[in-house]
């Protein structure tokens, strides 16, 4: 792939074999973000487990301290009272049926679903579309439930959903590159101390393999993986 002007002259300060400190790494992903709009950053972690394996699938679901950034949309099915429960706790669209017809027919605006489990049968319908886009309310995600209070307020903080992809790797975002560096080393020990405690039981050998982190168009900045693990340890 051909890389633009801004991207080789911001890797002229990085070593790319090097394992950086955490904490110089996000110093480097702040300079090194030469983008006119405020960049989102995204860590990818290299897992040891054997994708083959559905009991090696890692999974989970968080709130950041920090949240992401941005502001998020969050749809909630619901019908009878909890139309209202939704609509009092901030949810930014609510309904039913008509919902479920709207999506079929395209309209995709908004960034998290929830669904109360009465609602499930119907929304059902929509698996593949809210599927492939991460999207499709699940109890393991906390997105299936009738305490929507809850379930709002922390998509609204910034709760986001990793799982491991067949390469091995969880791609998350971590917030944005505006955020202060004190910030983004909390968002990213956070979401490190979920992925290690949801280490399956039968993965063998060395679990966190690399870690990376990027701006939205910067290069990857590799961690040092040694010392990241340590830091949870405190």
């Amino acid at each position: 792939m051909k890389r633009g002007k801004k991207y080789r002259n911001s890797i002229q300060v990085l070593d790319r074999e090097k394992e950086y400190p955490l904490d110089e790494a996000v110093r480097l992903v702040k300079e090194m973000a030469y983008a006119k709009f405020n960049e989102g950053v995204d860590m990818a972690v290299r897992l040891g487990v054997d994708t083959r394996k559905s009991e090696q699938m890692v999974r989970g679901s968080l709130v950041l301290p920090h949240g992401l950034g941005k502001k998020v949309t969050v749809l909630v099915f619901a019908k009878g009272e909890k139309v209202a429960e939704a609509r009092d706790a901030g949810a930014d669209h609510v309904g039913g049926e008509e919902l479920v017809e709207k999506i079929e027919g395209g309209w995709m605006d908004f960034d998290r679903a929830i669904a109360t489990p009465d609602m499930m049968k119907t929304v059902g319908r929509l698996g593949k579309v809210l599927g492939t886009r991460g999207l499709m309310p699940s109890p393991k995600k906390g997105t299936v439930t009738f305490e929507l209070a809850g379930a709002i307020s922390d998509a609204k903080a910034g709760q986001v959903d990793y799982r491991v992809d067949k390469g091995g790797v969880i791609h998350c975002p971590i917030g944005r590159v505006e955020f202060e560096e004190k910030m983004l080393v909390e968002n990213v020990l956070t979401l490190m101390d979920s992925i290690v405690k949801a280490r399956p039981a039968s993965a063998k050998g060395t679990y966190i393999r690399r870690v990376f982190l990027s701006s939205t168009m910067g290069p990857g900045i590799k961690i040092d993986r040694q010392g990241l693990l340590l830091r949870l340890q405190d």
